[in-house]
C-alpha cells in the first residue's frame, strides 16, 4: 500500500472528470430526431434508479457491497481458493463494484498484481469519498454496455426501447448480465448466451 499509494490520484477528482455524452436532437415537440456523438450515454441519479436494477446489479457483480469498505475479503480469499485448486481465479468475487469503478476511471486492464493493489487502494479512498448511493450512481453512469452504449439508462435504449424506470425484471438482470463481457453476453449478437446469463443472475438475485 504505501508503495503504490503515493502516486494514486485523489477519489474527489472523480467528480472532476466530465462522461461523454452525445449531441441530442429534438423536434419542436420534444421527440428525440437523433443522436450525435461516439457514445450513447443518458446520466442519472441514484434516485432515478429501480431498486430491482439496482439489486440485479449487485447480484450480479458484488453481493456484499453494501457492507464491504470497497474491498471484500471474502471474495478475494474465494478467489485465491480458486487460483490454488483449479489454476485459475476465474469466476468472480475478486474484484468489488467500487474497485470496479476505480479501474475504469483510473487505471489499465493489465492483469498485474502492482494494479490490483493500486485498484484497491483507490477503492478504499472512494468509499471515503462517496456515499454508497454515490458509487452505485457513478458505476451505472460509467460502464459500458456494448452497442456504443455507456450507462444503464442507455443500455436500456438501446437493447429494450424503453426508458430505465420501465425495466422490469428480467430485462434488469439482463443488463446487468451483459457487463463482465458485452461482446459474449450481448442479447443483440448472441441472444443464448444472453438468456443464459440472465438466468444466473435471476438466480442470484433469488438468494
Amino acid at each position: 500500500y504505501y508503495y503504490v499509494a503515493p502516486a494514486l490520484p485523489a477519489a474527489e477528482t472523480i467528480r472532476d472528470i466530465p462522461l461523454q455524452i452525445p449531441l441530442r436532437i429534438f423536434s419542436r415537440d420534444g421527440y428525440l430526431i437523433d443522436e450525435i456523438g461516439e457514445r450513447r450515454r443518458i446520466l442519472i441519479t441514484y434516485d432515478e434508479v429501480p431498486e430491482h436494477v439496482v439489486n440485479a446489479f449487485v447480484a450480479a457483480e458484488d453481493q456484499r457491497f453494501w457492507v464491504h469498505p470497497g474491498i471484500d475479503y471474502r471474495g478475494i480469499i474465494r478467489a485465491l481458493f480458486r487460483l490454488v485448486t483449479s489454476g485459475s481465479a476465474s469466476g468472480g468475487g475478486g474484484s468489488t463494484l467500487t474497485q470496479q469503478l476505480a479501474r475504469s476511471y483510473f487505471l489499465s486492464l493489465d492483469q498485474t498484481a502492482e494494479r490490483k493493489f493500486k485498484e484497491a487502494a483507490l477503492a478504499g479512498r472512494i468509499e471515503n469519498e462517496f456515499t454508497k448511493e454515490q458509487i452505485m450512481a457513478l458505476f451505472l453512469n460509467k460502464l459500458f454496455f456494448g452497442q456504443r452504449a455507456y450507462g444503464v439508462a442507455a443500455a436500456s435504449q438501446v437493447y429494450f426501447n424503453k426508458p430505465l424506470e420501465d425495466l422490469n425484471v428480467a430485462e434488469a438482470a439482463t443488463l446487468a448480465g451483459v457487463l463482465p463481457a458485452p461482446s459474449r453476453y450481448n442479447p443483440v449478437r448472441s441472444s443464448a448466451n444472453a438468456s443464459m446469463r440472465r438466468g444466473y443472475v435471476l438466480s442470484r438475485m433469488l438468494d
